[in-house]
């Protein structure tokens, strides 16, 4: 059979016939199954198009066979091990959910998310949620702020409320017919925003903690949702931080937009825009010419580089 991976539990995947997406079949991988080149802690992802065998003699079906990949997006694995974990495969668009008040999404989590898109070539979107929460003046002027900022370096930027709907007819258009990896810190809202986009699915949702404004984790593992009028979502759990994983620390600027377009007027071409005479981006940070909160995460990537680092 040929399917998609539609759910990871962590030991069982669940893969949809691709000619009739309504038959599901649970699978598992056999222990030696690696992708060659990709070191990682799932060697299967939701978004993946496999071969599925037959059942054995005790029921299991196993993956034999991954189609290659158009794409995917990764992030260092959550031991703190040198390895990767696949978040999805395959995929038109990376959504990150953010918020700017219960809680706080903070701009080097957006940064880094954004960079790994870029250099995984898949097209990000960054969107703020619970724009309901913000009242005063100062607020309001914190999420213009930080529109501003992500447009000015050419990424798309949606805002909405799942709480009260707003932007999210708007939203749903956008994401029709695409396959849209969803992706955030815990708390930011993203199993409320899944049940506002496919109404009827009632995913699982929780209050943020009061003691700590965080998240408490409702997914506990990936799945792709179908959207009602084409393309899909694939859900994936809350994570607090994003670790970067084989960025080469000569290359990292490319993943910023404006450090890279900048960067062509520094004296040397293998310029890490740290301490170099004649750098074009430590001027234009002198200018304000580029952000503080961009700079700052790019030197936070630039220290995941090194070895035994992570942050």
């Amino acid at each position: 059979m040929q399917g998609t991976v539609i759910r990871n539990t962590g030991s069982h995947y669940v893969v949809a016939d691709d000619k009739d997406p309504a038959v599901e079949i649970s699978c598992k991988v056999k222990g030696n199954f690696r992708i060659k080149g990709i070191r990682s802690t799932n060697p299967v992802a939701v978004g993946d198009h496999v071969t599925v065998g037959a059942p054995g003699p005790d029921g299991t079906a196993y993956i034999t066979a991954i189609t290659p990949r158009r794409n995917y997006i990764i992030r260092r694995a959550s031991n703190l091990s040198k390895e990767s974990h696949i978040i999805a495969a395959n995929i038109d668009c990376a959504m990150l959910v953010a918020t700017l008040a219960h809680p706080l999404t903070s701009t080097t989590f957006i940064d880094r998310f954004l960079a790994t898109a870029t250099a995984y070539n898949v097209h990000a979107l960054l969107v703020i949620n619970k724009t309901d929460l913000l009242k005063e003046p100062e607020d309001r002027e914190l999420l213009e702020a930080v529109e501003y900022l992500y447009h000015s370096i050419g990424y798309e930027v949606m805002a909405v409320s799942a709480r009260t709907g707003d932007g999210i007819d708007a939203l749903r258009e956008r994401l029709t017919g695409n396959v849209t990896l969803v992706s955030g810190n815990s708390g930011v809202g993203k199993s409320t925003l899944i049940n506002a986009l496919i109404p009827g699915l009632d995913l699982r949702t929780a209050e943020i903690s009061a003691a700590h404004d965080t998240g408490m984790h409702t997914t506990t593992f990936s799945e792709l949702f179908r959207l009602p009028d084409g393309g899909a979502i694939i859900d994936t759990p809350g994570v607090r931080g994003f670790g970067t994983i084989d960025f080469d620390k000569y290359e990292v600027a490319h993943y910023f937009p404006e450090l890279f377009e900048i960067s062509k007027d520094c004296r040397f071409g293998n310029c890490t825009h740290t301490h170099e005479p004649g750098c074009a981006v430590l001027a234009a940070l002198d200018e304000g010419r580029i952000a503080a909160s961009r700079y700052a995460s790019y030197l936070s990537i630039l220290d995941d580089a090194k070895e035994g680092k992570y942050r």
